[in-house]
């Protein structure tokens, strides 16, 4: 424990607890039993300056069980909440005896509810862990991610003994590892593991919160997923890392599960609600909601920067990730005044010597003014592009008018990402994620189905830019599922012919549905788990075969952007647009509303193929496209051949409708010499 850093360490001779409020007239460390049950003293903390408060506890050990009450001012109307009869998690807890469960008494002013210590998890003193050895990040820009939700993903796996099933350690399972290795996989993204609290209006509607983005402790992780704690999730990243697979965070730093004034007093809030909230300028009572939940984090606060920073540190050092994802990450760099993307946390982040070469990934999108920053965030963040998303699926929706922009989203969206003369891309490419519909939904309705969420089908986007090709939802008609299969196999291969980083959610690859479900949060069953058992293994086929050619195929994970100019003298040009015919697209056919097919032809750079190409037909109709074939070479299929024939001795492809076909140019024969 350094000078400045909060929570609580064991140090020679017991323990040492440290908090900071600047409201607070009294902070009390309360010291509970082994069972966290009953508190069985109460030490009132000493002034350190600055805000900061200490006690030392002789002879304490690793497992005790503490929280923390503040008395002062209550005064709600101006932004105070003192109230000793709400026990106060450890801001800093690295570690808690049981998960949150909300009750009405948490959110009661005071007098009015009682003690809460029967109602809050304990935090538990966590005994010293060396740090992990310092390594680069396995995952690099440019690399296929793996968005996991870690609850749902091993809850009906066949192979994963019950117990761990649900859990961190699920995916350090032979089996877990085997599956991400084939498909090659180079970064799993574990939404939030850290602890949560359900939102108040679940419990009544008999729902649970499964995705856990509404944090009360930013390092403490949730018993639920993770009952081991830190050692753990450490073991898990490092058996991901000898599969060569890294492991990315899914923080959320801009908001807490204490929402809004009618919500939980649990940590933050009753320590000092006005620095660690932001509020509307001018009123105290108005907290700033950015994020939609009810509050948003004052990240610009010292005391709130230091602790998203420490909790940085402590993933890194503790645990070895390879990095992070922030989700609603405006809130990061936003004050009163707005985002600011040379906010100083960004700065600190890279100058920091543990986090400066860690992979940051930005969710670049809030709710509140000027909320939408895709594009605006510094370098090195990767960004999650949206635009990429919606312009992939009007496409292969078949809206008219869609091939240059579709053309730009596989390019790596300059227009997006070449701002302040940038020369390359920092998109994370993805047709689908948590939130929203599944791939395989995305072909199969039109209109979200929400009804399980008790919200009167009310919640959720209404705008899902997706298609049922003729029914809505689950059907037995041999020509609507093979049409989804084609669309299905159509949106894998032009993801995984995007430039940039790219990401899949987990269960994508096979088919997983939320039958028409596009915001399943609160689905903790069968909804949200993964159907290992009914997985379409032919789809899955086809995507390990696209991530295989992915790694091979240098030029896909390049960030640079496209020139139509070869990289030295005799190679192909780094990129060809052409028609169908096999000829560079001109103006008339860039412009044409009507055409909807494309040929893309990339360079395949060193040690890859001589030249690989991605094949889109977006109308109804068949097509035969014609590639032009370089000497000595052939082109072959890549993934599943169902949608596409070679016609080797006419240098044609013929393609399904509403299709798309992955080739390599490979060479055959060597030009002989005299």
């Amino acid at each position: 424990m350094t000078a400045e850093s909060c929570g609580a360490a064991v140090v020679a001779g017991g323990a040492r607890f440290r908090v900071w409020s600047g409201s607070a007239e009294k902070v009390w460390l309360c010291l509970f039993d082994e069972r966290g049950e009953a508190e069985v003293a109460r030490v009132e903390m000493e002034p350190a300056g600055h805000g900061l408060r200490e006690a030392f506890v002789a002879d304490a050990a690793p497992g005790l069980r503490y929280g923390f009450r503040t008395d002062g001012r209550f005064d709600p109307d101006n932004g105070f909440w003192h109230d000793p009869d709400k026990l106060l998690m450890d801001p800093h807890a690295l570690e808690i005896d049981r998960p949150y469960r909300y009750a009405a008494e948490l959110g009661a002013r005071r007098g009015e509810g009682g003690d809460t210590a029967r109602l809050m998890p304990k935090a538990v003193l966590a005994g010293p862990l060396p740090a992990v050895a310092a390594k680069a990040p396995v995952f690099q820009p440019g690399g296929f991610v793996y968005e996991i939700n870690v609850r749902g993903f091993t809850m009906k796996h066949p192979d994963v003994p019950v117990p761990l099933r649900g859990t961190v350690a699920a995916l350090a399972h032979p089996a877990v590892l085997d599956h991400l290795t084939t498909l090659g996989v180079d970064a799993v993204e574990l939404m939030p593991v850290t602890a949560w609290i359900d939102e108040r209006h679940l419990a009544p509607l008999g729902l649970k919160n499964v995705w856990g983005y509404n944090p009360v402790t930013f390092m403490a992780l949730d018993p639920r997923l993770c009952p081991g704690g830190v050692a753990e999730l450490r073991d898990t990243v490092a058996a991901l890392r000898r599969a060569g697979i890294g492991v990315i965070l899914d923080l959320v730093f801009n908001h807490t599960g204490e929402s809004d004034v009618y919500g939980p007093t649990l940590a933050l809030r009753g320590f000092d609600n006005l620095a660690y909230y932001r509020h509307l300028p001018g009123d105290p009572v108005v907290l700033a909601n950015d994020t939609g939940c009810g509050n948003t984090v004052a990240t610009q606060h010292p005391e709130a920067h230091r602790m998203i920073l420490d909790t940085l540190r402590h993933f890194v050092t503790r645990c070895g990730v390879d990095g992070f994802r922030f989700d609603l990450a405006p809130v990061l760099g936003r004050d009163h005044r707005g985002f600011d993307p040379a906010a100083r946390i960004f700065g600190e982040i890279a100058a920091d010597p543990v986090l400066g070469d860690r992979v940051l990934i930005a969710e670049p999108w809030d709710i509140g003014p000027g909320g939408y920053q895709l594009g605006g965030f510094p370098p090195p963040f990767l960004e999650w592009n949206d635009v990429y998303r919606d312009d992939v699926r009007r496409f292969w929706r078949g809206d008219a008018g869609r091939v240059p922009s579709l053309a730009t989203r596989l390019a790596g969206s300059s227009d997006v990402f070449s701002r302040n003369g940038a020369t390359g891309t920092r998109s994370v490419n993805f047709i689908a994620a948590h939130d929203g519909m599944s791939l395989a939904d995305i072909v199969a309705y039109e209109r979200k189905h929400n009804e399980a969420n008790g919200e009167g089908n009310r919640d959720g986007h209404d705008e899902n830019l997706s298609w049922n090709n003729g029914v809505e939802g689950e059907t037995d008609e041999p020509t609507i599922r093979n049409a989804r299969a084609r669309n299905l196999r159509a949106l894998l291969s032009t993801l995984f012919l995007s430039r940039g980083t790219i990401m899949l959610t987990a269960g994508d690859e096979f088919g997983r549905t939320q039958h028409g479900n596009n915001n399943a949060y609160a689905q903790d069953n069968g909804l949200a788990w993964l159907d290992w058992e009914n997985r379409h293994t032919d789809l899955q086929a086809h995507a390990g075969a696209l991530a295989a050619l992915r790694r091979t195929v240098t030029v896909l994970r390049d960030a640079g952007f496209l020139t139509g100019r070869p990289a030295a003298d005799g190679a192909p040009p780094d990129v060809e647009w052409l028609s169908a015919a096999g000829r560079p697209l001109d103006e008339a056919g860039w412009n044409d509303a009507a055409n909807r097919r494309l040929a893309m032809v990339l360079a395949g750079g060193e040690g890859g193929p001589r030249r690989v190409a991605l094949l889109v037909n977006g109308d109804h109709d068949a097509a035969v496209f014609t590639l032009p074939t370089a000497p000595g070479c052939a082109w072959s299929l890549i993934g599943s051949a169902q949608d596409a024939e070679l016609r080797p001795q006419e240098h044609a492809i013929a393609l399904a409708g509403r299709a798309a076909a992955v080739l390599c140019e490979i060479e055959t024969s060597r030009p002989t010499g005299d």
